[in-house]
C-alpha cells in the first residue's frame, strides 16, 4: 500500500465485487464515514478496502457528495501524479488520433476514459477542460502539466459551469489557464464549419457528440428543406447544407448560438438558403404548425429534460411533447429525428415517449435508425450515465 496514504472502508453489508468488476463510483451509504473520512479534504486520494480490510482500488474521496469516492485505478498502490495523468492522456489521445484526421473531438469523456468528473473537448491547438470532480480541480496544476507534455496545447481554457460542479461543492470560477483565449474556433465537420465560442459558450462551445447523427440527417437530407429545432449553434442543419439539402431553418432560444449559426452558414456560402428564429422552441412549432408549414427533414435536438430521475416523469412528458409538435411538421415520407440527452431517461423510455407523441399528433411512423454518441465518447461498459446521447430518426408513413 502507498505509504502514508488514508483508507477508506466499504460497510460490511456493502458487496465489493462490484468495485472489482470495474464499476467506478461508491455511493456515501455504502462507506464507512466515521470522523477521520469526513475529515478528508475533497478530492484526496486514497486507498479503498472492502469490510476485511483487503485493498480493493486507488480512489478519490469527497465526503460532502452523494458519490462520496470515484475510482481512479484499480490499483490499490497506485501513484496519482503528473505521470499518472500523462499516460491517460496519451491513452485518450491515442484513441482520438486513430479515429479523426483533424484535431477537432472530445479529448476525455470522464469515467468512458478512466479520468472520473474530467471533460476535456479539443479544438485545433485549444483545450478547454470541465473538472466537474474535486480532484481534478486539486491536481489542476499536474493536469495542465500532463496536457503541456503529451500535447503542446497553445491554449487551455476551465470551464466552471457545469451543473455537476455546485454537486462536488465547486466554484464556478473558470478562465484561461495557459496562452490566450480565441474569439471564435472554426470547427470543420461533416463538410460544414462550425464557429465555437469557447469562452461563452454553452458547455466547451460544441457539441461533438452529436457528430454521427449530423452525418446521418446529413445524407437523408439531400434536396429536402430542413427544421432545426434547438439547432444551438447549427449543428444538425449547417450539416444538412453542407449535404444538399434545399433550404434550412434554425429554431434556438440563444441569439448568440443563433449568430454562430448564420456565420456557418456563411462559411458555407448558403446565407441565403438559411433562416433562423430565435424564440421558445414549443412556441415556434405550433406557430408554424398553425401556419400549414412541412418539411422533408425536421430535428428537435433539445436539452437535458430528465438529468436527475426526480425530474425524469417531467421530462418524458417534456420528449413526448417535442414529438407531437415536431411530427406535424413533418411532410408525407419525410424524416423526423429525436434527440435526448438525459442519461435518467433510458433509450426505452425515450423512445416510448415519442411514439406516444407521434401517435398523438395523428402520424404513423417506421423507425429508420437509432444513434448514439460518437466514439471520441466512450461509453465506461458498468456506467450508463456515459451513454447518455439517444438519437432515433423516424420516416413518416401516414
Amino acid at each position: 500500500m502507498t505509504a502514508s496514504r488514508p483508507v477508506v472502508r466499504l460497510k460490511p453489508k456493502t458487496d465489493p465485487r462490484r468495485i472489482r468488476f470495474g464499476f467506478p463510483w461508491v455511493y456515501a451509504n455504502e462507506l464507512v464515514t466515521d470522523r477521520r473520512t469526513k475529515a478528508m479534504a475533497p478530492g484526496s486520494v486514497a486507498t479503498l478496502e472492502d469490510a476485511d480490510r483487503k485493498p480493493l482500488a486507488t480512489v478519490t474521496v469527497n465526503s460532502g457528495s452523494k458519490i462520496i469516492a470515484r475510482v481512479l485505478d484499480s490499483n490499490p498502490d497506485a501513484r496519482v501524479d503528473a505521470d499518472w495523468l500523462k499516460a491517460k492522456i496519451a491513452s485518450a489521445l491515442d484513441l482520438r488520433e486513430r479515429l479523426y484526421d483533424a484535431p477537432f473531438y472530445r479529448l476525455v469523456h470522464a469515467e468512458g476514459d478512466g479520468l472520473p468528473g474530467l471533460i476535456i473537448d479539443r479544438f485545433g491547438d485549444t483545450l478547454v477542460i470541465q473538472p466537474n470532480a474535486s480532484w481534478v480541480e486539486r491536481l489542476e496544476n499536474d493536469l495542465c502539466a500532463a496536457l503541456v507534455a503529451v500535447m503542446k496545447p497553445g491554449t487551455i481554457i476551465k470551464n466552471a459551469g457545469g451543473r455537476t460542479r455546485a454537486l462536488e461543492g465547486l466554484s464556478d470560477e473558470g478562465g484561461v489557464l495557459l496562452g490566450e483565449a480565441p474569439a471564435l474556433v472554426p470547427v470543420p465537420m461533416n463538410g460544414a464549419t462550425y464557429f465555437a465560442d469557447v469562452m461563452g459558450g454553452q458547455k466547451t462551445g460544441l457539441f461533438f457528440d452529436q457528430r454521427p447523427n449530423h452525418a446521418f440527417v446529413q445524407r437523408i437530407a439531400k434536396g429536402t428543406d430542413v427544421l432545426d429545432v434547438f439547432s444551438h449553434v447549427g449543428g444538425f442543419s449547417l450539416a444538412a447544407m453542407a449535404g444538399g439539402a434545399k433550404s434550412a431553418i434554425a429554431v434556438d432560444g440563444s441569439k448568440t448560438a443563433l449568430q454562430l449559426a448564420e456565420k456557418g452558414a456563411e462559411a458555407a456560402r448558403v446565407a441565403r438558403e438559411y433562416r433562423t428564429i430565435e424564440g421558445d422552441a414549443f412556441d415556434v412549432m405550433a406557430s408554424l404548425s398553425e401556419e400549414r408549414r412541412v418539411f422533408g427533414t425536421v430535428i428537435c435536438d433539445p436539452p437535458a429534460f430528465a438529468p436527475s430521475k426526480n425530474a425524469l416523469d417531467a421530462g418524458l412528458r417534456a420528449y413526448e411533447k417535442v414529438a407531437r409538435l415536431s411530427a406535424r411538421l413533418v411532410e408525407p415520407g419525410g424524416t423526423l429525428t429525436l434527440c435526448s440527452c438525459s442519461h435518467a431517461a433510458d433509450l426505452a423510455k425515450f423512445r416510448a415517449a415519442c411514439i406516444r407523441g407521434i401517435g398523438r399528433a395523428g402520424r404513423r411512423a417506421q423507425i429508420l435508425r437509432t444513434g448514439f454518441a460518437g466514439p471520441d465518447h466512450p461509453q465506461h461498459p458498468q456506467l450508463a450515465e456515459s451513454g447518455y446521447l439517444k438519437s432515433i430518426t423516424f420516416r413518416m408513413v401516414g
